[in-house]
């Protein structure tokens, strides 16, 4: 199922949105070095995948529900010789990661959660993170005007993120700061 005007524009156009490295150096911090295993929902591009992949000391599954994504960021993978990168065509909103409970460090859940039911998504990855595993959230500002993006009435608030977050059981939500390098969105991570 996919999310509520979740279309993509033009690869290099969605690039230039971000700062992906950067975002990625600061969402996916955690105390102690890189994390291990890293679950990615809605991969799109592989804008966000393959800097995680660069981090992460375990492998990197990048969900999603397109096959020309899965196709294009197995390609980008192998390009850049990144061999951690598991690339899944997926409908994880309706079916779930395939992931078993408890295996993953991190998740990463950039601009979905304007869909439907996010309190579902957020619950799978709960159930994917490890104990004291991460979850980093990224999504477009409702509180600008952006070039592109859902509209402005299905995008969340930071505060609703972080009510859902504490709702599908996460704690020590925080905003991370991405202004200078994703100017169009908020950033928050939470523990399980």
């Amino acid at each position: 199922m996919k999310a509520r005007e979740s279309g993509m524009p033009e690869e290099g156009a969605w690039e230039r949105f971000f700062q992906p490295q950067a975002a990625v150096d600061r969402l996916l911090a955690p105390v102690g070095g890189s994390p291990a295993h890293v679950v990615e929902f809605g991969c799109g591009y592989g804008t966000f995948t393959l800097p995680a992949a660069r981090r992460a000391g375990g492998i990197v599954t990048a969900l999603d529900i397109e096959a020309d994504a899965v196709a294009r960021v197995q390609a980008r993978a192998r390009e850049q010789g990144l061999g951690n990168v598991r690339v899944e065509r997926r409908d994880f909103v309706a079916q779930g990661s395939g992931l078993e409970d408890g295996t993953q460090a991190h998740a990463m859940v950039y601009n979905l959660l304007h869909l439907e039911h996010p309190l579902d998504l957020l619950r799978e990855a709960a159930r994917v993170l490890a104990p004291r595993g991460r979850i980093s959230v990224i999504h477009w500002r409702s509180d600008i005007l952006t070039p592109r993006g859902p509209s402005l009435a299905i995008r969340p608030t930071p505060e609703q993120c972080a009510a859902w977050l504490v709702e599908a059981g996460f704690q020590a939500v925080q905003a991370v700061e991405l202004e200078d390098i994703c100017p169009y969105h908020f950033g928050l991570v939470a523990v399980r």
